[in-house]
């Protein structure tokens, strides 16, 4: 079967079930199958290239019509400058999260010598391990609570280097490690769970296939956020930087949380859909 025609047929098929990018995730899907790049893929729909065997191509068109997430399906995620290994149990990083990390980066750069910066519910390490990576001279602490994603997690780390540390377990426990720590982190920076637990999220790859743990927020979604706040209280030293990620319509709960928690300089960061979805703090001198 010609590629171009394969392409179609895939295209069609997911754009029938409401996957808005189904040029797009066709293109990658194929792409990933034969073991090229979607610049080429392209390039060959254009001189009649001949896909000898299209089974495995549509049995993946199939499963993302499915609403498997692409992610799951080709076993990478980009973010950033890195590519990570993802799968079921892990919560796929995101555009949006790219403008968090933005902020975390940006403030761990301007401490001089060696800064320390926490990632708080680091799901598949894509903050933690982008702020090793691109402040070399840092070095990074990754909670996680899920031990279904530790292993894929060490992966990632392993495979994209950066001073980055794992620690499994619960934030809102006592750790040894956060004693240790206590005044003398840089930034804390955290994308933790913050759906409400009645609410139901608006993408069907969500609902069906991202890890609970990494969605629902108690039942105003603020939980876990509330144990971000106090945490990276005890964290950060004086004047240290706090940055978190949130759904778009609960910017002005998390700065009335900040408020009363003690932080400054509150400040509200709108992702690259104009939407709020990150606030920003300092710990007072």
């Amino acid at each position: 079967m010609l590629l171009a025609d394969l392409l179609a047929r895939g295209t069609a098929l997911l754009a029938s079930v409401g996957i808005e990018s189904a040029q797009v995730d066709a293109e990658l899907l194929a792409a990933h199958v034969l073991g090229i790049s979607r610049g080429e893929l392209q390039a060959r729909t254009i001189t009649n290239f001949e896909v000898e065997d299209s089974t495995s191509i549509e049995n993946l068109f199939n499963k993302r019509a499915e609403r498997i997430p692409l992610q799951h399906l080709t076993g990478v995620g980009y973010f950033r400058n890195l590519s990570l290994e993802v799968g079921p149990g892990v919560f796929i990083p995101r555009p949006e999260t790219e403008v968090v990390t933005e902020l975390a980066i940006q403030a761990l750069r301007a401490v001089p010598g060696e800064p320390i910066a926490v990632d708080l519910c680091t799901g598949s390490g894509a903050i933690a391990i982008s702020m090793a990576t691109e402040v070399p001279n840092s070095k990074v602490f990754a909670w996680e609570l899920n031990p279904a994603s530790e292993n894929l997690l060490r992966r990632n780390i392993s495979a994209n280097g950066g001073a980055v540390e794992l620690v499994m377990g619960d934030i809102a426990d006592d750790h040894q490690l956060f004693a240790e720590l206590a005044g003398r982190v840089d930034v804390v920076v955290s994308n933790p769970p913050y759906i409400p637990t009645g609410a139901i999220p608006v993408d069907v790859e969500v609902q069906l296939h991202e890890p609970k743990l990494a969605l629902y927020g108690g039942l105003d979604g603020m939980d876990i956020m509330r144990v971000v706040s106090k945490r990276a209280r005890q964290l950060l030293k004086s004047g240290g930087f706090l940055v978190v990620e949130h759904a778009d319509s609960q910017g002005q709960i998390v700065a009335d949380l900040f408020q009363t928690d003690g932080w400054s300089k509150i400040g509200s960061h709108q992702d690259l859909t104009g939407r709020d979805r990150a606030t920003t703090a300092y710990k007072s001198f």
